[in-house]
């Protein structure tokens, strides 16, 4: 697989598919702009060496038409500051037009291509939309991992081999809401990792499926079955699961909330746990002490709310402070992660939550076949 350095870009057309699908608020101003800064270090490399830089991406849903509310021009504004030169935004990302103001480019030129999904082809891996896109472009490069799971035209993709041969022991951090959404990940990687450590209102399954009451607490009570199955097919491989001891629980879903801390057998009926306790942060950061590599996906808690978010920080710290190769993926775990101001102490942050998700769980991603 060629990499960027492997390339002469002096004076080339580089097309570079980039994930701009970044949050907005009503008012069309970007309220979080994390993956456009992920991927400056590469737009700056391409200028840096004379290349002509041509960015594409996708924006939303708008389902194939042309949607006002999607459109990359805001993006097109901020890149503009970041990069500090002119970021001309193109008519479309296809076409006569696009392909004129393309060829007319100067070496240190940047055009940012309209949303992609404008066109209902992008989603459809149209051959003729793939060809119209390869003719404004010397060089492919992709920077969008996130998109990376789907068979997109626009998408080829690059991925780190951490759950091939990973350095041990390797630790996998899961949190979140639901099991049901991380099953296929959590079944691979038992395959894979020498211990695994449950959190978040997922947690909440897997303590109900051995008889723990928790209360009002989140559970996906289909799974119990499960998830009981998943903690014996863990002890017959040997691999070490940690579930939280305690919890910080509350008596609602609100910051107002009345809360408490309490073991994990001693929720009180209509309360919900929001947050893992102190002795089960203890128990999670001592599982993290050795670890060499550390997988990271999913918060331990409501974390968004200050009075559920200590366990959730307790562990950026730690994963960011331990001497592992530590990655996170998803999310609501970058969110977290910068919320406590460690992200610069995190080895690789992936912006890809789904795709993140089918890497972990031992799927082939269709942009990374693309480039094999």
């Amino acid at each position: 697989m060629k990499l960027l350095r492997d390339l002469q870009l002096a004076g080339k057309r580089v097309l570079v598919r980039a994930d701009f699908n970044v949050p907005m608020d009503e008012q069309g101003n970007i309220t979080d702009d994390n993956r456009i800064q992920m991927v400056l270090p590469t737009l700056r490399y391409v200028l840096s060496q004379n290349g002509k830089l041509v960015i594409c991406s996708h924006m939303g849903r708008p389902g194939g038409k042309r949607v006002a509310e999607f459109s990359l021009a805001p993006v097109a504004e901020h890149l503009e500051k970041l990069l500090e030169r002119t970021v001309t935004l193109a008519p479309d990302c296809i076409g006569a037009e696009v392909e004129q103001l393309v060829a007319a480019m100067q070496p240190g030129e940047v055009v940012l291509l309209e949303n992609l999904r404008f066109h209902k082809q992008e989603t459809a891996n149209d051959p003729d939309f793939s060809r119209s896109l390869a003719r404004l472009a010397d060089v492919y490069v992709n920077d969008a991992f996130a998109c990376s799971h789907r068979a997109h035209a626009s998408v080829v993709g690059i991925v780190e081999h951490v759950l091939d041969n990973p350095v041990r022991p390797l630790v996998a951090l899961v949190g979140g809401a639901k099991v049901s959404t991380k099953l296929g990940a959590l079944e691979n990687m038992l395959t894979k990792v020498d211990r695994m450590i449950i959190g978040g209102a997922m947690a909440n399954t897997f303590l109900k499926s051995v008889g723990i009451s928790v209360g009002s607490s989140k559970v996906e009570d289909d799974l119990l079955d499960t998830a009981r199955d998943f903690m014996k097919a863990a002890e017959k491989k040997g691999v070490n699961l940690f579930l939280p001891v305690d919890f910080v629980v509350a008596d609602s879903f609100s910051p107002d909330a009345v809360t408490k801390n309490v073991t994990f057998r001693d929720i009180p009926d209509n309360w919900m746990a929001l947050d893992i306790g102190p002795a089960t942060t203890i128990l999670f950061k001592e599982a993290l002490a050795d670890a060499r590599t550390i997988v990271w996906n999913g918060p331990m808690g409501a974390f968004e709310m200050d009075a559920f978010a200590r366990g959730t920080m307790a562990l950026c710290q730690e994963v960011a402070s331990s001497h592992a190769l530590s990655i996170t993926g998803g999310g609501d775990s970058n969110a977290a992660v910068k919320k406590s101001g460690e992200a610069r102490n995190i080895s690789y942050m992936s912006t890809g939550g789904g795709a993140f998700l089918e890497l972990m769980e031992g799927k082939s991603l269709p942009g990374v076949e693309a480039l094999n």
